[in-house]
């Protein structure tokens, strides 16, 4: 079963949970918001995925902004970054669909269709 993690006033987020739907794949849905993945998770998903780990952050976001992570992200350690992930939600791209062996950040059809189908 796929953990899908999205914030419900994204509609990026909310056409991916439609594809899913669309396609009848089952999956839970989370309120990345409210019920962010933890660090240990977010490790998780960083390792298994294969994906690179400065894609999991919503760099458009302005909690990203506001931190200016730009800048202080490549002098953080991996660990600092789950932490720093897992302390609020809306730092992550989203929508975050995980299954214990892929993943997928954002939502494009064909990535999804891909990985998903």
């Amino acid at each position: 079963m796929i953990r899908y993690y999205a914030y419900p006033k994204c509609s990026t987020c909310r056409n991916g949970k439609k594809w899913l739907e669309t396609n009848a794949v089952d999956f839970d849905y989370i309120d990345i918001s409210t019920n962010p993945p933890s660090a240990g998770q977010l490790k998780e998903i960083h390792e298994t995925s294969g994906i690179e780990l400065k894609k999991f952050f919503n760099t458009s976001g302005k909690k990203y902004r506001e931190l200016g992570l730009k800048d202080k992200l490549p002098e953080m350690s991996a660990a600092e970054q789950y932490e720093l992930l897992a302390s609020d939600g809306m730092l992550i791209k989203r929508p975050l669909a995980w299954d214990g062996t892929k993943a997928t950040l954002g939502f494009k059809e064909e990535a999804y269709g891909n990985t998903w189908s």
